[in-house]
Parts: C-alpha cells; sequence; structure tokens
C-alpha cells in the first residue's frame, strides 16, 4: 500500500496515500481497534456543525472568506456522499477518548484535506480554521444532542403508526367479548377492543413523555469551548452556529443553555434515554400479550390469529412463530440494558467534562434504531394482519368460572363462592352448578349472567 507522512505536534505519522484523513486519525485508528466505528449520524451531524462553524466564523470576521468557502464546499461534497463511501474516510471507533476528540480531529482533518484537494494552495488546517472557535469538549457534546434529538424525531412517527394501528384494531373488536386474566388466572370479562384500549393509552402515554422531554436535546453547549469558559471563541459565535444548525435541520436548536452543563453533563439524552426505556417495557408487555393470546392454534390461548411470515420451525412442517414479537421484545431487553450503561456513563462528569460521551451517544443511537426498525415491521407485518378467533373468545368465556362475579350483587360473594367451588369439583357449567345450588333460577342467571353487559362497554363513562 502506497503512504504518505503526515505530522501532528508528536512527530510524522504514514498515511494511507489515498485518505482523506491525517496524522490524528491515523494515531487513533492503530491505537483504538475494538468495537464499532463511531456511527454515521454523528459524523455527519458533525459535519453540519464545521459547516455551521466555518459561516458562523466567516460572518464575525475571525475566517477569511475564501476560507470559509472552500470549508463550506468540501462539507458539501462529503454530506452528499452515501453513507457506505462516506464511511470510508471515518474509520474511528466509538472505544476512544472520552471526549471524542479524536473524532472531532478526524472530521476536521477530512474536510481540510477535502479543501486543499479543492485548492492545493488554500492552506487549510484542521485546528487553525476547520476547528476555529471550537474545542472536542464543545462540538462533540452538540452532536450529540442533534443526533439524539434527530434520532427521536425519527422514532415518534413510527410510534404514533402502531398507536394508529392498535386504535383501528380497538374499533373493529369493541365489542368482542373475551376472557378477563389477572395473576395469569380467569378474570372476570372485557373485550378485546377494551384490552387493546389499555395498549393505545401505554404507547400514547409513552409518545407523550418523550415529546415532552425532546426540547431539553434543543440546548446545544457549542461556544463553551475547552471547560465551558468560551475561551477562543468568537463573540456571537454559539448563537450564530446554532441558527445555522436550525435552517440545516429544521429543528429549533437553541446555544442559550449553561455550557458548563453542556460539557460536564448528559441529563438530557439520559432523561429523553429514560423514557425510551419506559416506552421498551410496554412494548414488551404488549408484544408479549399478543404472543401468549396467539399461542397455539390449538394447544395455547389460540384467541388470536397472526400472520404467516415465514416458516416458523426447520423440522416442523406447517409451524407459525410470533417473530415480529420476538425481534421487538429482544430489541426491548437491549433499551433497558442500554439505559443502565448511558445512566451509569452518565453520571462520570469529572469536574469539567464528561469522558463517556462516545459510548452514551453510541448506545443512545442503538436504542433508537432499534426500537424504529423493530416497531416498524411489528406494526406492518404483525398488528396490521393480526384477527381474533371471535369462537375459541366464546368458548373460553362460556367455561370461565368467574362470571360467577355477576351473581354476588344478587346473592353474596359467599354464596357465588360455593357455586364456582362447585362447578369446579364436580366440572359442571357456572350455570349447572348455579341451578343445582337453588340460589337462583335459570331466568336469574341468564339476566344476570351477561358477559357482554358485564364489561360496561356501552357505560358513558
Amino acid at each position: 500500500m502506497a503512504y504518505r507522512e503526515e505530522a501532528d505536534t508528536l512527530g510524522t505519522v504514514k498515511v494511507p496515500a489515498e485518505a482523506l484523513w491525517g496524522a490524528q486519525t491515523e494515531r487513533s485508528r492503530h491505537n483504538f481497534t475494538t468495537g464499532p466505528t463511531m456511527p454515521m449520524a454523528v459524523i455527519r451531524a458533525l459535519l453540519h456543525l464545521k459547516r455551521a462553524a466555518a459561516i458562523a466564523n466567516r460572518d464575525l470576521g475571525s475566517l477569511r472568506e475564501a476560507k470559509a468557502q472552500l470549508i463550506v464546499q468540501a462539507i458539501d461534497q462529503l454530506l452528499a456522499l452515501p453513507d457506505e463511501k462516506l464511511q470510508a474516510d471515518f474509520p474511528l471507533r466509538v472505544y476512544q477518548t472520552g471526549s471524542g476528540t479524536q473524532t472531532n480531529m478526524n472530521v476536521n482533518e477530512v474536510i481540510a484535506h477535502q479543501a486543499t484537494n479543492l485548492a492545493p494552495t488554500s492552506g487549510i488546517l484542521p485546528n487553525d480554521d476547520v476547528n476555529q472557535s471550537q474545542s472536542s469538549n464543545d462540538t462533540f457534546p452538540t452532536a450529540m444532542a442533534v443526533t439524539a434529538y434527530d434520532a427521536i424525531h425519527q422514532l415518534v412517527p413510527v410510534v404514533q403508526r402502531l398507536i394508529d394501528e392498535l386504535a383501528q384494531k380497538q374499533a373493529d373488536y369493541w365489542r368482542v367479548v373475551k376472557i378477563g386474566r389477572t395473576h395469569l388466572q380467569d378474570a372476570t370479562p372485557l373485550t378485546f377492543g377494551q384490552e387493546v384500549s389499555g395498549w393505545v393509552s401505554m404507547l400514547t402515554h409513552d409518545l407523550q413523555y418523550i415529546q415532552s422531554l425532546m426540547p431539553t436535546l434543543l440546548e446545544l453547549p457549542i461556544g463553551g469551548t475547552a471547560v465551558g469558559t468560551g475561551l477562543n471563541a468568537a463573540p456571537g459565535f454559539a448563537v450564530a452556529v446554532a441558527t445555522q444548525l436550525q435552517q440545516a435541520y429544521g429543528y429549533p436548536f437553541t446555544a442559550k443553555t449553561n455550557k458548563f452543563f453542556g460539557l460536564a453533563a448528559h441529563s438530557g439524552l439520559t432523561v429523553v434515554h429514560g423514557a425510551v426505556k419506559t416506552l421498551a417495557g410496554d412494548l414488551l408487555k404488549i408484544a408479549n400479550d399478543v404472543r401468549f393470546l396467539a399461542s397455539g392454534p390449538r394447544a395455547g390461548y389460540g384467541e388470536l390469529n397472526i400472520p404467516a411470515n415465514e416458516p416458523g420451525s426447520s423440522i416442523m412442517p406447517g409451524k407459525v412463530n410470533p417473530t415480529q414479537a420476538e425481534a421487538l421484545t429482544m430489541a426491548a431487553t437491549r433499551v433497558m440494558g442500554n439505559d443502565v450503561t448511558i445512566s451509569l456513563a452518565a453520571s462520570q462528569g469529572n469536574f469539567e467534562m464528561n469522558v463517556y460521551k462516545p459510548v452514551i451517544i453510541a448506545t443512545f443511537l442503538e436504542s433508537t434504531t432499534l426500537l424504529t426498525g423493530t416497531i416498524q415491521g411489528f406494526t406492518d407485518r404483525l398488528v396490521h394482519g393480526l384477527t381474533v378467533n371471535q369462537d375459541r373468545m366464546r368458548n373460553l368465556v362460556d367455561e370461565s368460572l368467574m362470571t360467577v362475579t355477576a351473581l354476588s350483587p344478587h346473592i353474596g360473594y359467599h354464596a357465588s363462592a360455593q357455586i364456582a367451588q362447585m362447578a369446579e369439583q364436580q366440572n359442571l357449567t357456572l350455570r349447572a352448578a348455579a341451578l343445582q345450588s337453588g340460589q337462583v333460577t335459570a331466568a336469574q342467571f341468564d339476566k344476570w349472567v351477561d358477559p357482554l353487559a358485564m364489561t360496561n362497554v356501552d357505560r358513558p363513562d
């Protein structure tokens, strides 16, 4: 392989001849070789940030027009590349320095090299020009906030689509009676629509929690430079950069935040991910309910029918498995584990800076990416095609002993319990046991034990 020599403050380094990066990237590439590479969403956010910084520095008179124009042009060319091509020049790992300094310098070096390719005599430097008015300590957390907000912004409509699909099932099956279950034991009846309404409400609340917390991610620590004081940043730089990022992303970013907080803590990402974890917990419950209610088709609950998306077994012909539910539940458990990682990492703000930044944002993005994709699959390939086995639901209601609860207001709890126990012990239907007890007549039983009426499905409140 052909090499060229690049220099930094520690000396010279051999860099692959065709690579756009420089000496600091090359050192990091060899010093940190374990784990995934930095997410491309973070790289793109840093590129947008550097573009905004060049324009801000130009407008504030601290960067010459020609250099600013070249930096912007170089960044636009990089941003136009698809991820698979852009990735080639951003090889650094998540598990590097905790400030993200090496990724920041990777971006600075690539931009400077790309700009120099456009104008070989321009003399654009990674630190003095591309990184002007900045530090890794404020640029990387700014990219974290931008990336996290964008990821959540993409997750929100996916959750809403699932809510909409479930709301349609709620309407379709509002009056379809099924047996309730508490403690994994038979309970009084409800309708499947009512059961689904609980799922809809869970997800609606989760979405509201996330949306109410999202604005904290709009606060950008840019302008804090090394320790939050803004040393070497041009006056007005932070506001100008935030304005440029607003235009680039279409989100209302603001630089009006405490910079010492922005560098030392990542409370915004932590609290938003906490809401994402709550969503994951509710998704786990819903997906489990669906797959258990669909268990069978003949030796399980068998109340729901799920789409057959692929063969379910390599040995058992005709088997259908709840694969979309399984994918979603696995993703949910990963998100729950990720929340521990983020919470612990965010607590490590040593004096003026948190030094777990790369793992925080990489983990955050893993959670949002996993949920965005698995929720889409669950919605489109399972919930949309979900139907009920109404005959099975009716049979289970008819065989249940807990409809005896409707007799309790008329003959008392104790007498009702005796009827249920007699039915269980003598293998009778509840109706037969009730009549045999002499406590109720056939007419009374048929009037009082009305499963649909027991659901209060038509009650105004």
